[in-house]
């Protein structure tokens, strides 16, 4: 019988599409120096990669594996999806060896959708009731993308109620260098005032953290504030 990572990333290849690659490249930024240099793709959408992985509900790690070793961007997306896919179809402890692949393959997650599509899924379920240490190990790293399912990883948190372990990361990410984390970090704390605007508040005029942040940081943070407050905080005027 063909392993399904076989047979699935043969199905990937027959939709490839030339003419989306070169747009593809352009928008991940797989140029030298930028932050998806060498990417390769195949010019698939997410819906479409969604549609062939769907109805692989009860994955093995092998297969999962082998996927998100691929060269191809798309096919490590559905190793990602379907690594989601076996997460959430599995009970109690068995959950912990897809939640273990997560882990051990953080750095083939190496752009934001991939980031984005996936962790908080498996690895922000995982930890949820658990010690949180592992994010922090994460955000820790000297790899952007460690870094960004570090902090992306707590939406799940945030969906519950959570915030405290999204603020600590925040602080501790607050000045990162890479605008890629600016845009993360402002977006968790986006969520996290969608639910509780006066906690946000609170995080963004402790210690004047609004005045330093980066300013995409920042934008994305208070993107949904009242206009008034909004351009108080652009503008440096804000206060308790």
């Amino acid at each position: 019988m063909t392993p399904l990572s076989t047979s699935l990333r043969e199905a990937m290849a027959k939709q490839t599409s030339p003419e989306k690659i070169s747009v593809f490249s352009r928008f991940f930024k797989t140029g030298p120096g930028q932050y998806g240099e060498g990417d390769l793709f195949w010019g698939l959408s997410v819906p479409t990669v969604r549609a062939l992985v769907k109805p692989h509900t009860h994955p093995s790690l092998d297969d999962i594996n082998n996927l998100l070793s691929d060269p191809i961007h798309e096919v490590r997306l559905a190793g990602g999806l379907l690594l989601v896919n076996g997460y959430q179809k599995a009970k109690g402890a068995a959950k912990e060896p897809f939640y273990t692949c997560y882990m051990a393959n953080t750095t083939r997650f190496n752009n934001w959708d991939l980031v984005d599509l996936t962790c908080y899924n498996v690895a922000g379920d995982w930890l949820f009731k658990r010690d949180r240490s592992p994010l922090f190990a994460l955000a820790d790293s000297e790899n952007l993308w460690e870094q960004r399912i570090a902090i992306i990883s707590t939406m799940y948190f945030i969906r519950k109620g959570d915030y405290s372990t999204t603020l600590e990361l925040a602080d501790k990410l607050l000045h990162h260098p890479h605008d890629l984390m600016h845009k993360a970090v402002g977006w968790m704390l986006r969520e996290v005032g969608k639910r509780d605007i006066d906690v946000e508040k609170a995080f963004m005029l402790h210690d004047n953290r609004y005045r330093t942040m980066p300013r995409t940081m920042l934008r994305y943070a208070i993107e949904r504030f009242p206009e008034p407050e909004r351009l108080q905080f652009l503008k440096g005027t804000a206060s308790r």
